[in-house]
């Protein structure tokens, strides 16, 4: 045999035991959990044939703790790049069979290193998480690894997309790279995130906790909001991930991919001039509106379970990406609270980054009142969305459906947060408060003289609904663009989003901003 020959066979077999991790053993181990490969995994999730992996013969050089006796060909971490429906993405996945995908200094390096690639080439990256943490024999260079995903994380926000898969644990220091990125997708029954796990909590506050109750995916989709996405099992969450590129655009300064509109832009539904009820404490479900209005049905919504009293997610409209943001009023009445606001400026926010729309469809009473949310600095969330709207120079167009009352009017995507079309049904109620709520304040004392004073009230509250609590009056001054029949509702914002195409809107050059946080 040639010395050219043995070399190339050493190579087949060296990526052939590259390809087979922390070997069959761990391989099966993995498996039997519900859980597939890095490997695997990756196939999953990018077209078929695409994948280019890189350092697939990077080894760990520590040698504490007899850690020299023990390598691995790609040291833990499968690294490269692909592509899903065509577009470029870059792609790493933590392989649990080697070291139990624990960071050392070079699995942090390849990460480190796919992610530089990803920004410099302007593409989406995709993480795979499933590590049980820092490599403890590698001590600070483990801990210097973390750190310098961390710093790229932050260099990469708002410049690509940055999408997290939790598929695995991920504890301590390794929360934070998907806290830092775009999305995060958790799987039920495989996953947790924690800073700190259930041993340490017994130890410091003696509360007795489980894993999947200290930090499980529905711990996170619905109580901290720190996971956007929940699913069932790994296909259904790479599907997710595939689904959510189509909405989003490849960097910064790109638009989001365009798709042909097979549903017809001036369709008229007829069902909404109806679906306002006649009492206004009476709820109705905007998921009914959205669903309506948008192309084909089709809405991907984000952080669904968690502060239901604001909708979010990506659809489209005329085949063009747009980001939805909806008050709920069948939670809460719609009220705007502390988690709602969150999750409302943070999405906001990424759509402003990528040059997605806004539309906005609001039905709000107001802030929820209470000790719980004033304690809880609800003037400061509801500052973050204020703030997020009037930072957005992406186009934005509302439709107000019911109730804006006080502050929250001005919140969500008022004209005075330079909305740039802003339409009302004609049973929208603009006002400073609720009719009740203004006849107490403003005809306190006629009514408590009257003969009647219940007959009284009622007589002040439909005088002051007739005055305010319409839409003609704000659109007296030109904070409402235009009154529309409901029906009529999604080819008017398919018309506005087509005349806001060419909007050019930029803020004062600074540094940064200083977002209230």
């Amino acid at each position: 045999m040639s010395t050219q020959v043995e070399k190339i066979k050493e190579l087949i077999d060296l990526r052939a035991q590259a390809r087979m991790g922390g070997g069959e053993k761990r391989i099966a181990s993995q498996h039997a959990k519900g859980k597939h490969t890095a490997r695997e995994r990756i196939q999953m999730l990018l077209d078929e044939g695409s994948f280019e992996e890189t350092d697939m013969f990077v080894q760990h050089r520590s040698s504490n703790f007899g850690l020299d006796k023990t390598k691995f060909l790609g040291d833990g971490v499968v690294t490269g790049s692909g592509t899903i429906d065509g577009r470029l993405v870059y792609v790493f996945a933590q392989d649990f069979t080697v070291f139990g995908g624990a960071l050392g200094e070079m699995h942090a390096m390849k990460i480190c290193k796919v992610m530089d690639q990803a920004m410099k080439m302007g593409a989406p990256l995709i993480g795979i998480n499933d590590s049980g943490g820092a490599r403890i024999q590698e001590g600070v260079n483990a801990l210097a690894g973390y750190a310098e995903i961390f710093q790229r994380n932050i260099l990469a926000s708002g410049l690509i997309p940055q999408i997290s898969a939790i598929f695995g644990p991920c504890a301590g220091g390794s929360v934070y790279s998907p806290a830092l990125t775009d999305f995060n997708i958790m799987c039920r029954g495989t996953s947790y995130m924690f800073l700190t796990g259930p041993k340490v909590v017994k130890t410091v506050t003696y509360e007795d906790v489980t894993q999947e109750e200290l930090g499980g995916a529905d711990v996170h989709t619905t109580k901290s909001g720190v996971a956007h996405f929940a699913v069932d099992d790994e296909q259904q969450g790479l599907d997710l991930i595939r689904h959510l590129i189509s909405f989003i655009p490849q960097n910064n300064l790109e638009e989001a991919p365009y798709y042909e509109c097979t549903d017809p832009v001036d369709r008229l539904d007829d069902a909404l001039n109806e679906i306002i009820p006649e009492s206004p404490n009476k709820a109705y479900d905007m998921y009914e509106v959205i669903g309506s209005i948008i192309d084909n049905g089709e809405f991907l919504e984000v952080h669904k379970d968690y502060a239901q009293n604001i909708i979010v997610g990506f659809a489209r409209f005329g085949g063009q990406s747009v980001g939805i943001v909806a008050n709920q009023p069948r939670v809460m009445a719609g009220s705007l609270d502390c988690n709602a606001s969150r999750k409302g400026a943070r999405f906001i926010r990424f759509c402003d980054a990528f040059n997605i729309p806004i539309v906005s469809l609001v039905d709000v009473p107001g802030f929820l009142p209470g000790t719980g949310q004033e304690y809880n600095g609800v003037i400061t969330h509801g500052a973050k969305l204020l703030y997020a709207y009037g930072e957005a120079t992406v186009p934005k167009v509302t439709v107000i459906l019911r109730k804006a009352y006080g502050g929250a009017y001005i919140v969500m995507s008022s004209k005075h947060l330079r909305g740039d079309v802003n339409y009302a049904w004609p049973s929208a109620e603009i006002a400073v408060m609720g009719p009740a709520g203004a006849v107490e304040v403003v005809f306190a004392k006629e009514v408590a003289n009257a003969e009647d004073p219940a007959k009284a009230a009622l007589e002040k509250e439909a005088e002051y609904r007739e005055a305010f609590a319409n839409p003609y009056n704000a659109a007296s001054y030109g904070y409402i663009d235009d009154v529309i029949e409901p029906r009529n509702t999604r080819f008017r914002i398919v018309r506005a989003l087509n005349q806001l195409q060419t909007k050019k809107v930029t803020n004062p050059a600074k540094k940064h901003d200083n977002i209230p946080l």
